[in-house]
């Protein structure tokens, strides 16, 4: 299995999809139970409806399923979120709090550290690549970081997830700029709700690489999976009439990203 699969652009945005990915190795798959092997918490789509929004954007999407190794959790294994219910770096749980695994076929430290190397560390050096590669052109770089996740998880969430939820970690991981103007276009939607540094307020792609001061931007959009799926339960097939809705939107905050990180003003930052 090729871990990260890469389309790279001319232009200063790069589209990081960590959660997209369903490729599982037989040994790893043969080891999750029923439940585990449905891939329920799959961020399902996302390449196919962020795709030709922008472009000259360069792409970043890991092949690997999150069951395998999240490659949007610190590499530590500490939590994102502490003292609030969420997954691991190596989940051994779903968004339900279910168990993926067969009882006793839950991978060891030595498993672990080998899908963390083997996956994670090499979705990693090839994202920090890009990012290197488009701030030399650009002089900045801004990271917008695609995710997905069901509308309404008890587990992990009260009530009903907003439809646009924008992270930049309390705004540390990208100049204000760039926060207002998705924050504006999401606000504006009409018939979508919003919210910024909510529920989710970045993951470890977001807060790792952004780093405003020296010219890396990242910024997080965890979309409802309502705004663009038939259903949110199996089969998770995509809705084309809801997605050409939301891809309105989510071309024009690409494209004011694209233009702010072109004008100039981000390098002043």
């Amino acid at each position: 299995m090729i871990p990260v699969s890469v389309t790279q652009g001319a232009g200063p945005v790069i589209l990081a999809i960590p959660h997209a990915g369903t490729a599982i190795d037989p040994s790893a798959l043969s080891r999750l139970n029923d439940e585990g092997k449905t891939l329920r918490d799959t961020d399902w789509h996302m390449h196919r409806l962020y795709a030709a929004l922008l472009p000259g954007a360069t792409t970043v999407k890991a092949t690997f399923h999150r069951y395998v190794i999240d490659a949007n959790r610190d590499p530590s294994g500490q939590s994102l979120y502490p003292g609030q219910n969420t997954t691991g770096l190596c989940p051994l749980t779903d968004f339900d709090g279910a168990p993926l695994y067969r009882g006793g076929e839950e991978p060891d430290a030595a498993e672990i550290a080998r899908r963390l190397e083997s996956y994670h560390a090499v979705y990693h050096r090839r994202l920090a690549r890009e990012i290197a590669r488009v701030k030399k052109r650009h002089g900045v770089a801004i990271l917008y970081d695609c995710h997905s996740i069901r509308s309404e998880i008890p587990f992990l969430l009260d009530g009903v997830l907003p439809d646009f939820n924008i992270g930049t970690n309390g705004g540390t991981t990208c100049a204000p700029a760039i926060e207002d103007a998705v924050a504006s276009i999401c606000a504006r939607a009409e018939g979508y709700t919003s919210v910024v540094n909510g529920r989710f307020k970045g993951g470890w792609t977001t807060r790792h690489y952004g780093r405003p001061a020296d010219g890396v931007h990242a910024i997080q959009m965890e979309l409802a999976q309502s705004t663009h799926l038939a259903s949110e339960d199996l089969p998770f097939d995509y809705d084309a009439g809801k997605a050409r809705k939301l891809r309105v939107h989510l071309k024009e905050i690409l494209k004011s990203l694209n233009d702010l990180a072109l004008s100039g003003a981000l390098a002043r930052h």
